[in-house]
């Protein structure tokens, strides 16, 4: 069961960096400029955003296998559909639909691990693997997908996650684990298209502000039909007590600080990892020339701490609290964003210190994150434990759409790639440094 359920997160995590090192080469077979390809990745990302706490809701009303089982078949069938789409618009909304998909699979494969699990000790056991195993997907992506991209072309790093789906299919079938379900549950309609509807709009109006110019009418409009959803998602989530049980997120919960920083700095972490990821492939393979394979390995250093060093975060925030440990973690991406800016040549000296900004990068974030979890989920109030993860890794999710949207105008704003790329990690490194400010100042004080 625990090996089914962890392939099916892996392969969800595997899809928002395994795109990222083939977007030139979409771009290029799809006649796509920067964009599109912006739309490519966040297509994904603002579905699995804004859908992740209804996937909760829909876990518990209708049960953890059936979500589960019907994500991963989705999953698998849209990601078989991207690798034949035809043209660029095809493909974003494919992209789009993949990303509700994924979004079912986050909450439903935990439900069945806490349902199979009642011993807690074991229970935090199968945690750690499922948190690892589907965090190497993570890892993987730009590695994976350059290779890919390069020996098969890019509708290959789609294809790969279908044996895998298939494979968790098979797994989670044969179990006989179920969860309970909670008919009463109720979707919040209200605050869920609100949510959905203001950040595919923010999105819009921050990726055409490049081509088109802030004082657009098409951008002016999309921003204001951003504002107006955020008004009504938060009316919407300040209901009265005895309908708090209907709102996604729960407006009592953001009576603690450290929950209300805690949820912003995780949107600055993922706004600064996602956005250097962009931003970083599009500069190694256009103004390097680097292939697709040459890009994925040039992320290495950035990956692999995060495959180790969690764990010796998790016994650090042990000993010493959240604090400490996500404020060096900001530091530490904000130091290594810096020198990408900096260091950006092809001498020697340059790709040495590039990869030591990248190494630092990667530390950084295996610092910030499970320390953010750990603050957040510890800060909400008993009763929301699940909501406080889902919405934080909603806001992650959030940030990371942003951040491409972001950075990525900030760079078509440039005279060139390599001017608007730097351009943009000073941006991120500046965001960056904001989070470790709000996580110094806020995170783990008192109310």
């Amino acid at each position: 069961m625990l090996p089914g359920l962890s392939l099916g997160y892996f392969v969800v995590m595997l899809d928002t960096t395994i795109v990222t090192v083939a977007l030139p080469a979409i771009g290029k077979d799809l006649a796509g400029g920067l964009s599109s390809l912006q739309w490519v990745s966040n297509a994904y990302t603002v579905t699995f955003a804004a859908l992740l706490l209804t996937a909760g809701v829909l876990t518990d009303r209708f049960g953890g296998r059936r979500v589960f089982l019907v994500g991963l078949w989705a999953f698998a069938a849209l990601s078989a559909v991207c690798a034949v789409a035809g043209s660029m618009p095809i493909l974003i909304g494919l992209r789009a639909l993949l990303g509700v998909a994924g979004a079912l699979l986050v909450p439903s494969s935990l439900a069945l691990i806490a349902s199979s699990c009642a011993d807690p000790q074991a229970r935090a056991k199968a945690l750690g693997v499922w948190a690892a195993l589907s965090g190497s997907g993570l890892v993987a992506g730009p590695v994976v997908g350059g290779l890919l991209a390069d020996a098969f072309g890019w509708q290959s790093i789609f294809l790969v996650a279908v044996p895998i789906s298939l494979i968790s299919v098979v797994t989670v079938t044969r179990s006989s684990v179920h969860t309970p379900v909670k008919a009463g549950r109720r979707v919040d309609l209200t605050g869920q298209i609100a949510a959905v509807l203001g950040l595919a709009a923010l999105t819009y109006g921050l990726i055409g502000s490049g081509p088109a110019g802030w004082m657009s009418p098409q951008v002016l409009a999309a921003l204001a039909v951003s504002l107006v959803a955020a008004v009504v998602f938060v009316m919407a989530e300040r209901r009265p007590e005895k309908d708090r049980h209907a709102a996604m997120l729960p407006a009592r919960m953001f009576s603690s600080r450290t929950f209300s920083a805690g949820l912003l700095a995780g949107a600055l972490v993922n706004f600064g990892l996602s956005g250097v990821l962009f931003v970083l492939s599009l500069y190694f393979q256009e103004a390097h020339g680097y292939s697709a394979s040459v890009a994925g390995a040039a992320f290495l250093p950035l990956t692999i701490p995060t495959a180790f060093n969690p764990i010796f975060t998790g016994r650090i925030v042990a000993r010493v609290g959240a604090r400490v440990p996500a404020t060096v973690g900001f530091l530490m991406m904000a130091f290594g964003t810096a020198v990408q800016a900096v260091f950006g040549g092809t001498s020697a000296l340059d790709v040495t210190l590039c990869m030591i900004g990248l190494l630092l990068l990667g530390f950084g974030v295996s610092f910030a994150i499970p320390s953010l979890v750990t603050a957040v989920v510890g800060a909400a109030p008993k009763d929301l434990v699940g909501i406080a993860s889902g919405a934080l890794n909603s806001v992650r999710q959030t940030g990371a759409v942003l951040g491409v949207a972001v950075l990525g105008a900030v760079m078509a704003a440039g005279t060139s790639t390599a001017s608007g790329a730097r351009v943009a990690l000073v941006v991120a490194a500046v965001v960056l440094a904001i989070g470790a400010a709000v996580v110094a100042v806020f995170v783990g004080r008192r109310n």
